[in-house]
């Protein structure tokens, strides 16, 4: 069984930073790609940054020039750096693996249970 546990949200004032991280443990044989998505009241589930195995990435527009996400391999880990934070940042945040736990076995999508962001001052 895989575990996606994330940490790191909590309340900032906007212009602050936080740092996001999720951390991949169990049975698992490889992680192909790992992401970050959020989801704020009344609204979908949004991509915010995407990070593949080789250290490729993509953002969503609303964060560009903002956020970083990294990863360690090792660790079966990534990062998501958040600076400049605004109020429409608030939302849930939640971390995804593409992943696969056996070889030969099937690829799937596996998800945290999120961590909450509140950006107010």
């Amino acid at each position: 069984q895989v575990q996606l546990v994330e940490s790191g949200g909590g309340l900032v004032q906007p212009g602050g930073s936080l740092r996001l991280s999720c951390a991949a443990s169990g049975s698992i044989f490889s992680i192909y790609a790992m992401g970050w998505y959020r989801q704020a009241p009344g609204k979908q589930r949004e991509l915010v940054a995407h990070i593949t195995s080789g250290g490729s990435t993509n953002y969503g527009d609303s964060v560009k020039g903002r956020f970083t996400i990294s990863r360690d391999n090792a660790k079966n880990t990534v990062y998501l750096q958040m600076n400049s934070l605004k109020p429409e940042d608030t939302a849930d945040y939640y971390c995804n693996a593409n992943l696969r736990v056996r070889v030969g076995g099937p690829v799937y999508d596996d998800w945290g249970q999120g961590t909450q962001v509140t950006v107010s001052s």
